[in-house]
């Protein structure tokens, strides 16, 4: 028997568990599941669109407008851009949305607005959603015992704890675990799952738990008939125009959940303005407004720091964050910030050791250049970025 080796990382200095790294099956895309213990290097490009009109959203991607005409200075993206180029040891793309629209974006040689990227644990929030869709359409509560969905992997003598963990449970990783259940792919991973020791009372233990998240699709697959990836074609993906997602499956077919999704930068970026929009997308509401205040506050505590993003609170597979944002986000440095009081989202993909770095340099750097009025036209700063990220380019190893 093979086991499931969990891959870590630092956020603020402590460490987390996030994707386990799996031996690949046939079906999964090749190279996407190297350790995050590997650090490659990386640079950062931002291109800055200006003079384009904007447009309704759209399947084929987000308006376009300039920094300044939304009330973003160019001169504090470029400090956050310079600040990052020298402070994270690795970025793929960058991208600000403010008012609706992309304000700059940019990717790292040789990554591409085309690019499919992986998005680890911020697959995490697209699980989370279809939860919330599939409790809209009447298929399961908050409230469901998780035991009451695969009886036939249930131990023999359920502990009291075990009988008491429900979906809510789930989604604020509070299942009452003191450890991660391990897969491997000798057993089936929900059987894995239920029969791993529960000493805590459901709803009191905080720990992230990625198997939790791969409980949640199961379940979702369970009273859908369908996987996480399809349910969510027509329901998210397809009216966002989110094109060719891709996201493994577990030895018995079920969406990986807790990682493995691949997504575009821009992708994120949607996603991450659903949410800011309360789920309402060109008219139509998508997902339940209530379903989006819930999932992004906070459900349970995780920590005390005041100067750490991951001691702010968990939602349902959402962190919150200082300065009133949240987010989803994932290993080495994938994430989708949303920041309701500024009206702004930012997506990054990255493969980067400290997650906390670009988090501090977002609130050093680039929030005190969002202002709540259009600023007067910059040209000159324009053409400073422009020159900046012109000249930037992955480093050649030694």
């Amino acid at each position: 028997m093979v086991p499931v080796a969990y891959a870590t990382e630092v956020r603020n200095g402590s460490r987390f568990v996030d994707t386990p790294t799996l031996p690949l099956p046939p079906h999964f895309p090749s190279g996407t599941m190297k350790s995050i213990r590997a650090i490659p290097t990386l640079i950062l490009a931002l291109s800055l669109l200006a003079g384009r009109t904007a447009m309704a959203q759209s399947a084929e991607g987000l308006p376009r407008s300039t920094p300044e005409a939304e009330g973003v200075s160019s001169e504090a993206i470029r400090g956050f851009v310079e600040a990052a180029d020298k402070k994270v040891n690795t970025l793929h793309s960058f991208m600000l949305v403010r008012h609706g629209k992309v304000v700059a974006e940019g990717w790292w040689k040789p990554q591409t607005p085309q690019t499919s990227h992986v998005m680890h644990s911020l697959s995490k929030s697209f699980t989370s959603t279809a939860v919330g869709l599939a409790i809209e359409e009447g298929k399961l509560s908050l409230d469901d015992e998780v035991l009451k969905f695969y009886p036939e992997y249930a131990p023999k003598d359920p502990s009291k704890n075990l009988k008491a963990m429900r979906v809510r449970d789930l989604l604020i990783m509070s299942t009452g675990h003191d450890s991660e259940p391990k897969f491997s792919p000798d057993t089936p991973w929900v059987k894995t799952f239920l029969n791993h020791p529960v000493p805590f009372k459901p709803g009191t233990h905080f720990l992230y738990n990625t198997p939790a998240t791969h409980m949640l699709s199961a379940i979702v697959q369970k009273v859908t008939g369908k996987t996480v990836l399809d349910y969510l074609k027509p329901r998210l993906f397809e009216p966002l125009g989110i094109e060719n997602p891709s996201w493994a499956t577990s030895p018995q077919g079920v969406t990986l959940g807790g990682w493995g999704l691949h997504i575009r930068t821009e992708d994120i970026a949607k996603f991450g303005q659903l949410y800011l929009q309360k789920g309402v997308w060109n008219g139509k509401q998508l997902l339940p407004a209530s379903w989006i205040a819930k999932a992004t506050s906070k459900q349970t505590s995780n920590g005390s720091n005041p100067k750490s993003d991951w001691d702010q609170g968990y939602g349902y597979q959402f962190w919150r964050c200082r300065n009133g944002a949240y987010r989803g986000d994932g290993a080495a440095g994938q994430y989708c910030i949303v920041l309701p009081e500024l009206d702004a989202v930012i997506a990054i993909t990255a493969q980067t050791g400290d997650m906390q770095v670009p988090l501090d340099l977002i609130w050093e750097k680039l929030l005190p250049g969002l202002k709540d009025k259009p600023l007067e036209a910059n040209p000159g700063e324009l053409q400073k970025l422009k020159e900046t990220f012109d000249g930037l380019k992955v480093p050649v190893k030694k």
